[in-house]
């Protein structure tokens, strides 16, 4: 969700502002839904990893190992 917007006349702003500075409004804190699928995404991605090292084989590991290691030695400066 967006910020709620502020008035674009000066005197209305002003009124809002003096009305938020002595508690008459109060701005809510707008949880976005964005923060939390960051989070929940966060967390799988976490225990991703280490559910994917457990799937593999030692032979898998070590081929996908050399792979990014001579991509990362092969690159051209």
């Amino acid at each position: 969700m967006k910020k709620p917007k502020r008035p674009r006349d000066t005197n209305q702003l002003a009124k809002s502002i003096v009305d938020l500075a002595t508690g008459e409004i109060i701005e809510e804190k707008i949880d976005s839904l964005s923060a939390y699928a960051s989070a929940f995404a966060r967390k799988g991605g976490l225990k991703g990893g280490v559910a994917r090292a457990k799937s593999l084989t030692k032979a898998q590991r070590v081929k996908i190992a050399k792979s990014g290691a001579m991509a990362r030695w092969n690159k051209k400066k």
